[in-house]
């Protein structure tokens, strides 16, 4: 059955109990101020658990990068993948969400049976798919996807911070933070931020720049 897209869907309707394989979705990167949105998708090995899994949110960056390692090794398969700064100014935040939610599912080498998306909102996915409100915490293949999304767009803070070390990118991952904002406010927006974020456009627009 093909979900209605872009759909909220009640807990209580949901049915995990679908034959072949299941895939976990989630996203890290909507708050930021900069950088892409990343999503990823992950079909675990249930002949390989992994232990620790959880919402990444609620992990050390350390015991994110192990956990990280061991799903890469582990799961049957995974994909992330990114809606970029240009798509997210012309789409709006939540449309490029699902844009690299559905990136991430095609990238699957293995076709999902059932997708279980973390929030209340769905992608368009040619296969079934339920959305799950905390599915992070709630749903394994959730959890280890929000750990390979959250380490991918970490370690691109790390990269594009080293390029352009006075915003500070590697600390506050893009988030607007005082010390991002005070960066903002002293070298104006690099290519990497979103032009229609806030505090990027009211700066753009003091400056009397085109968004």
């Amino acid at each position: 059955m093909r979900s209605k897209p872009y759909s909220s869907v009640e807990q209580t309707r949901l049915n995990w109990d679908v034959p072949g394989l299941l895939a976990g979705v989630d996203e890290a990167g909507r708050g930021p101020l900069a950088g892409p949105v990343v999503a990823a998708a992950v079909i675990l090995d249930p002949r390989q658990p992994i232990a620790g899994l959880a919402d990444s949110k609620k992990l050390t960056a350390l015991r994110r990068e192990k956990l990280y390692d061991q799903i890469r090794a582990k799961a049957l398969c995974c994909s992330v993948a990114e809606a970029s700064v240009q798509e997210i100014d012309q789409l709006n935040i939540l449309q490029a969400t699902l844009l690299a939610m559905q990136r991430a599912v095609a990238g699957l080498r293995l076709p999902p049976a059932l997708v279980l998306v973390d929030g209340n909102r769905l992608p368009k996915l040619a296969v079934r798919a339920e959305a799950v409100v905390g599915g992070d915490a709630k749903v394994a293949e959730i959890s280890a996807a929000s750990i390979l999304a959250k380490v991918h767009r970490d370690r691109w803070c790390a990269e594009v911070g080293a390029a352009w070390p006075q915003y500070g990118f590697a600390t506050h991952k893009g988030y607007g933070t005082a010390a991002h904002l005070a960066a903002l406010r002293g070298h104006g927006p690099c290519e990497h931020h979103r032009r229609t974020f806030g505090p990027v456009a009211a700066l753009l627009a003091a400056k009397g720049a085109a968004p």
